[in-house]
């Protein structure tokens, strides 16, 4: 008998996924310039030129044996000391290398962690909207995942949040810059999240998943949670600062100041090796090495932002203006984000389902494309708008 749970998840891809096959098939039918896919967040800028140079220089200079050989478990020393220096100068995180874990990507960094921290039946608060894949994350690691909804402009509601809290509570996931909404957290409202969370008689994690984290507008500030929580783990991924999606090389920080910091890191180590997520790729842990502080060239992000959100309020589309990320969510003028998304390909127009994020009534835009290809939809959006008139 197999496990049932995992034949289910490999016969049904995620939405996000799911919508992105079809992309992909459509373009090979009518040709990709007449398809308008906003389906995935893959960043359409390239890596910046720090880390072409990084990498062939590391290929061409370094021992190949040494290069592509393994490292320690948990990551090469070296490498996690330059990814502690970098935080530490940027956010006088108080990190050290001691309790830095190199991974394949966010993804695993939240899946280690889970695995972590999580035993059968605790629970790990969630706010609306958030990443599909945390509830299949979290379930996987014996937990269940508690949505908490979200107010008018994305921000946590911090009654409910304070409601949904109990004795089960094992950690709080927060997602900001956020992977729909593109709602940043400002730091009241971490300094507020923490005050409600400090109150609990149990040890609650704070996990902030935020490989959005450079990605953010209009002066906007991501409060490093280390400085506010001592039980505070951060998951990243260099996937999006450094335009390297498919390359898939991230970490787990957990905090050194909490009381347990030594037994959490171990358990990390633990679920590492459990889920055989050991030695991440060395070849981009030395690329990280070299290129940790630096980014991809967002100013196209910019504009994209800036140009969809003036279109699509011209045609009459309602959204809360993102301050990070490079998504829009945009509610549907019906209330039903599957039935818009469904209207939306009849345009050749691909929009990501909010029902998945726990939002319903809303659809999801990753304005990470080329400038071209969204002038050119601009029409197409403009068609869709009127057919609900």
């Amino acid at each position: 008998m197999l496990n049932k749970e995992n034949v289910r998840l490999g016969q049904v891809r995620s939405g996000i996924r799911e919508l992105f096959e079809y992309g992909k098939k459509r373009k090979a039918e009518i040709g990709e310039e007449n398809v308008f896919d906003f389906s995935i967040g893959n960043p359409s800028v390239p890596p910046p030129e720090s880390v072409r140079e990084a990498l062939s220089d590391l290929v061409k200079n370094s021992d190949p044996v040494a290069l592509h050989g393994y490292t320690s478990a948990q990551g090469d020393l070296s490498v996690r000391e330059s990814v502690a220096d970098d935080l530490n100068r940027r956010f006088g995180a108080g990190l050290n290398a001691d309790f830095i874990y190199m991974t394949c990507g966010a993804s695993a960094s939240l899946t280690i962690t889970l695995n972590a921290l999580l035993n059968v039946g605790d629970e790990v608060i969630v706010f609306s909207p958030f990443f599909p894949e945390y509830k299949v994350f979290c379930e996987h690691a014996g937990g269940k995942l508690v949505v908490v909804p979200s107010d008018k402009n994305f921000q946590p509601d911090l009654k409910k949040f304070s409601s949904a809290l109990n004795a089960r509570t094992k950690a709080v996931i927060i997602n900001s810059p956020n992977n729909p909404s593109g709602a940043v957290y400002g730091e009241q409202t971490i300094k507020s999240l923490v005050d409600i969370i400090a109150r609990q008689k149990q040890p609650v994690y704070l996990i902030s998943d935020e490989p959005y984290r450079e990605l953010v507008y209009n002066g906007q500030k991501i409060p490093f949670v280390t400085n506010y929580y001592k039980r505070s783990i951060v998951c990243y991924s260099y996937s999006k600062s450094l335009s390297l999606p498919g390359e898939r090389i991230g970490y787990v920080a957990v905090n050194p100041a909490m009381e347990e910091a030594d037994e959490v890191y171990a358990g990390v180590c633990g679920a590492g090796r459990a889920l055989g997520f050991v030695c991440a790729p060395s070849l981009l842990q030395q690329l990280v090495k070299r290129c940790a502080n630096q980014t991809s060239d967002f100013s196209v992000y910019v504009k994209n932002r800036d140009l969809l959100m003036r279109k699509l309020g011209e045609y009459g589309f309602e959204f809360v203006p993102p301050d990070g990320a490079f998504y829009l969510f945009v509610k549907s003028p019906d209330g039903c984000g599957a039935s818009f998304a469904e209207r939306a390909k009849s345009f050749e127009i691909l929009l990501v389902d909010g029902a998945g994020f726990g939002c319903k009534e809303y659809v999801r835009l990753s304005y990470c494309v080329s400038e071209e290809m969204l002038e050119r939809s601009l029409p197409a959006f403009k068609a869709l708008a009127e057919s609900y008139v």
